[in-house]
């Protein structure tokens, strides 16, 4: 008998809102996070916007001589696993710590941390560079730092995988579970890369939207006039179990996790496969891991990043794999106010789907405006929604063509 797996804690840090109810709060109500850039001087920037995490005081969740050894991407992470574990009630007492393991993915990492260290090394040389530089800015040490914080002894790892880390890591951990790997699992994903580095790169990319003028219109997924993505921060962490464990400690269980699945376009850098074939495949083989049939899902949260190509062949992916359904499934693209999280994206929209579930409320896809004849699906426009969901998809694609979706379920006992 397969294991079953639930989700138990929800941990959001956003552009949105710090802290799981307040992200949620916020999206429901059409929130943008979009706004100028405060972390760095903008000046001669293409772009000159983004979606950061605002208000966010670190030393609420990390002890002030230890922040010089984290770059922001693992501040996040350890804020987002401290409000997971609380909704969890979760505590990794001694007889649980080598069955609770950590799966957190990142994109980039320490972005910032390497930007400093590299203009100190111009500035003073090589003696000026700090002895925590390696490790507060690779991408595993957000596993490493919250594995150190809860005392997780179990399986303990990172994926980076563009835009898909932390729908990987989600999946992964689920796997984990059904496969006696662990019983708890801490998992998710962060990012940190509002920089001069980042923006730069994606702006040098011609991903960005230009929207300088109104930032909090220039994520408009779907929209006919969408001229590229938000570059957003934060985190979104889950606590994953195995159902009787939950259960035998009264946790509080939020959805149940069903399917997982993962593929490759196998065709260029950054544009996705020009048919949708490995989006496609991705979202096939998730459903036929839950062993079940398309016109059972009700809602997807897109990956939907308000570049033209993505936009358009996630579309045309929904409507190769659900049919007549396409027209019935109720969709959104959650970046469109918390900005794109990079490597963090798929861990926070996992999170939006759980309370999706919970609630029975779809966030909507705000800035939708005007229709674009290539997307003419039911994108949840403007407005929350009241809805009964069972099933919920969340898709997550990213640079290289990697891809990973993921299928929570409304839990039932």
């Amino acid at each position: 008998m397969v294991r079953r797996v639930v989700v138990t804690g929800v941990g959001l840090v956003s552009a949105v809102g710090i802290g799981t109810e307040e992200t949620w709060k916020n999206a429901l109500a059409g929130k943008s996070g979009a706004a100028p850039i405060t972390h760095f001087d903008t000046t001669g920037f293409p772009v000159t916007f983004a979606a950061e995490v605002k208000g966010f005081d670190p030393l609420q969740y990390v002890e002030k001589k230890e922040l010089k050894k984290m770059g922001l991407f693992i501040q996040f992470a350890l804020a987002a696993s401290q409000f997971a574990m609380e909704q969890a009630r979760l505590k990794v007492t001694p007889d649980i710590a080598e069955r609770t393991g950590v799966y957190i993915g990142s994109g980039i990492g320490g972005f910032d941390v390497i930007e400093r260290e590299h203009t100190a090394l111009m500035q003073g040389g090589p003696r000026r560079i700090s002895p925590f530089f390696i490790p507060a800015s690779i991408v595993n040490l957000a596993s490493g730092f919250v594995s150190i914080r809860w005392g997780a002894k179990g399986p303990n790892s990172a994926t980076c995988t563009a835009c898909s880390s932390s729908a990987h890591a989600v999946g992964d951990s689920f796997k984990l579970i059904q496969r006696c790997d662990a019983e708890v699992m801490i998992c998710g994903g962060a990012e940190g890369a509002i920089t001069p580095m980042g923006v730069g790169g994606f702006a040098a990319m011609r991903a960005l939207s230009t929207r300088n003028d109104a930032p909090e219109k220039a994520s408009r997924p779907f929209d006919r006039d969408r001229d590229g993505f938000v570059i957003g921060e934060g985190a979104g962490i889950l606590i994953l179990e195995e159902l009787g464990f939950a259960v035998r400690r009264g946790a509080p269980i939020l959805a149940e996790v069903v399917g997982y699945g993962m593929s490759g376009d196998a065709f260029h850098i950054t544009q996705p496969d020009e048919n949708a074939d490995g989006a496609v495949r991705a979202m096939r083989i998730t459903l036929a891991d839950a062993g079940i049939l398309p016109e059972q899902v009700q809602y997807i949260n897109a990956h939907g990043t308000s570049t033209q190509y993505n936009d358009r062949l996630e579309t045309l992916a929904i409507k190769k794999v659900f049919g007549e359904h396409a027209k019935k499934v109720a969709i959104s693209s959650t970046k469109s106010m918390t900005g794109h999280l990079l490597g963090g994206a798929g861990g926070l929209e996992a999170g939006l789907a759980v309370l999706a579930l919970r609630d029975q409320m779809l966030p909507p896809t705000i800035n939708y405006e005007n229709p674009d004849p290539d997307c003419d699906l039911d994108y949840v426009p403007n407005q929350a929604r009241k809805a009964e969901v069972e099933y919920i998809l969340s898709n997550s694609f990213g640079f290289g063509g990697t891809n990973a979706a993921l299928l929570v379920k409304r839990y039932v006992e």
